[in-house]
């Protein structure tokens, strides 16, 4: 079973809210509109459809360098 997460914050037209969950310790990483959102762990949970899952918060986007 994979484990998801939980995107909250950030671009409203980010399509995707329920992504594939990083490592421990790291952060969701995001490629959105010629750059990244970058999603910073929590200590909440949501629950919903694929049970109680870690919610990521917005912190920041960067940039695709050309």
């Amino acid at each position: 079973m994979t484990n998801k997460a939980v995107l909250e914050g950030g671009p409203a037209d980010l399509s995707e809210r329920v992504v594939d969950a990083p490592s421990p310790g790291e952060d969701v990483k995001v490629p959105h509109r010629g750059g990244y959102e970058h999603f910073r762990a929590t200590a909440r949970r949501q629950d919903g459809p694929e049970g109680s899952l870690p919610v990521f918060e917005w912190w920041e986007r960067t940039e695709i360098a050309e």
